[in-house]
């Protein structure tokens, strides 16, 4: 997601993102001054933390769900997930192996296809769907299928490395049976999917009808691939009708809540941001444009980054704001949030992902950890949501923003995140969740997303030569999914210089947003007019000196992605408040 140097030049479009490009060209070990011996010594120490997390998973909590560090026991996290009654489960159900199978993709990526073969093994012979249990859709689909599908598509390159035969597909036939249980929850007069569903009975009677933004509108990677490559069209049909009824809910602001009704197709909650509830909704927009190339998919995304950019932004902060108005409602911060520098990292959107995560590692260093909620207004840790759970986003932020920068500052605030992992959350018993970041007392949870995530962002930001010879886009849950043209539905366009508008003057600038013509920031502009472009939305004004006789003198203001306005006087500016 990420700066000039790595942009590609024409064809630009972002389905061969800023992030694909320079994650992809690799450089040499060492280039950009970090040295080599101390890349290798926090590869090292990653890949310490990873085996003593999974090490521990296998030995005190496999073939259960997740791992309870403190204790060395487990937890069947599908039962947690869906407030499932144990006592409905067969006496021999052991859970889904939900680590296990969150940790496949990991361990290709940390180059062990023998572990990764004896996982494979494993979930092949003995995983199975048929249960009596009540699970949350969103989470089984970008935990289980995501994982299920990454590592099946995986397992098929490497299969010639295997030691005991080729690959027969097992994980496929595994995820189209997970998919096809997920089916009766789309059953709906929306289209949009219950939230909970019972793997073996379907939608249970006075099932809740109240769903996140995220929970209906970030589905389409995992059901598209899915169709994609069992050729059966539903899945995908399924998750993008849901995402199109979504989409036609939103506000004239361009803006979504965070909760709805799935049988009326009306908004429950009104307040929204960039974080819980809606997060990963706004990844798979930008996502699915790389993944599958279709225009629909980033005709969405422009127009919400947009009101993104408009509404919620101040500085660099994201507030929460009321979709109907766009007046703040929220003044926050919250853990989940360290993902949009990432996703900017995809636009080339550098400077402003940039702001953001600097401001997430002030918050990081002054606590230690990343609090799952900080109140901006106060300046203060929220009263109960003290906790940090071993979340990613702020390693993934940092992974992209150093892929599209190789500035090696990036490089030591991953020795940071490191650093505190192992001093605050490690135990005998593997990495512990912090329950109160202002006490740092732990609590006994090791969530399946460490290994799945932090530990593989982490790891790939000192060593990414799993990235070198495929292109791929993480989902979520940090699943790596392969960018494949037969999955396109076209080519991106050439760049054509000829479509764009130019002012008369050779001096001004192009009046054009890098993001309203889906080309990289920066790279393409650069050569045009000699100077960098401010953003992914900036437009500049006509004329260097600001003034103006209409508005369409006046262009897109670079921070907010407002438009300015002509003053009386003859002045762009933003005059006028537009929301």
């Amino acid at each position: 997601m990420r700066s000039p140097g790595p942009c590609l030049p024409a064809p630009a479009r972002l389905v061969v993102a800023a992030l694909l490009l320079a994650a992809l060209t690799g450089g040499a070990v060492g280039a950009d001054g970090y040295g080599r011996a101390r890349r290798l010594h926090m590869k090292n120490k990653v890949l310490e933390m990873f085996y003593h997390a999974y090490d521990n998973y296998m030995t005190y909590a496999f073939p259960h769900d997740e791992l309870k560090p403190l204790t060395k026991s487990f937890t069947d996290s599908l039962s947690e997930l869906g407030n499932l009654n144990l006592e409905h489960l067969p006496q021999d159900y052991s859970g889904s192996a939900l680590t296990l199978v969150e940790s496949l993709s990991s361990l290709v990526v940390l180059g062990n296809l023998t572990e990764f073969e004896r996982g494979v093994l494993w979930l092949s012979e003995n995983l199975t769907f048929d249960v009596d249990a009540r699970i949350n859709l969103f989470e089984c689909n970008i935990r289980l299928l995501g994982g299920l599908i990454s590592a099946h598509i995986l397992a098929k390159d490497y299969s010639s490395q295997f030691k005991h035969g080729l690959y027969q597909d097992r994980l496929l036939h595994l995820a189209d049976s997970l998919g096809n249980r997920f089916l009766p929850a789309f059953e709906t007069p929306t289209g949009l999917p219950y939230a909970w569903i019972n793997l073996k009975y379907g939608v249970m009677e006075n099932e809740t009808t109240e769903t996140s933004t995220s929970g209906c509108g970030s589905l389409i990677l995992e059901m598209g691939v899915l169709s994609r490559l069992t050729g059966d069209s539903r899945y995908e049909a399924a998750a993008l009708r849901a995402l199109r009824k979504l989409w036609s809910m939103r506000s004239s602001l361009n803006l979504v809540g965070t909760t709805l009704d799935v049988l009326t197709g009306k908004w429950i909650e009104y307040s929204s941001g960039i974080g819980a509830g809606v997060d990963s909704f706004y990844e798979y927009l930008i996502k699915a444009y790389i993944l599958f190339g279709s225009d629909e998919y980033w005709d969405m995304f422009h127009s919400a980054y947009l009101a993104v950019q408009k509404y919620f932004r101040h500085g660099p902060w994201y507030h929460e704001a009321d979709m109907r108005t766009g007046e703040a409602t929220h003044w926050q911060l919250t853990s989940l949030q360290a993902f949009w520098p990432g996703l900017q990292t995809l636009l080339g959107d550098v400077t402003a992902a940039n702001l953001s995560h600097r401001e997430f590692y002030n918050i990081w260093q002054r606590f230690g950890v990343l609090p799952e909620r900080y109140l901006l207004d106060y300046g203060m840790l929220h009263p109960t949501e003290k906790y940090y759970p071993l979340r990613p986003e702020f390693a993934e932020s940092t992974f992209y923003l150093y892929q599209a920068t190789k500035d090696p500052w990036y490089l030591e605030v991953g020795e940071a995140i490191v650093g505190s992992l192992n001093y605050y959350t490690k135990v005998d018993g593997g990495f512990a969740s912090v329950k109160d970041v202002s006490t740092m007392k732990l609590e006994d949870h090791q969530h399946s997303f460490f290994l799945s995530e932090t530990c593989k962002y982490l790891f790939l930001l000192y060593d990414d030569s799993f990235l070198r010879n495929q292109n791929y886009i993480f989902t979520t849950e940090g699943h790596p999914l392969p960018i494949r043209s037969t999955w396109h539905e076209k080519f991106p366009a050439a760049y054509v210089p000829s479509n764009w508008t130019f002012v008369k003057d050779e001096i001004q600038p192009i009046r054009v947003s890098a993001l309203s013509s889906q080309v990289c920031p920066e790279t393409i502009f650069w050569k045009s007019i000699g100077t960098p472009w401010e953003s992914a939305c900036h437009v500049p004004d006509a004329h260097a000196s600001h003034r103006c006789r209409t508005d369409d003198d006046c262009g897109i203001e670079a921070i907010t992605c407002k438009k300015r306005t002509c003053s009386m006087a003859g002045y762009c500016g933003l005059w006028l408040v537009i929301y």
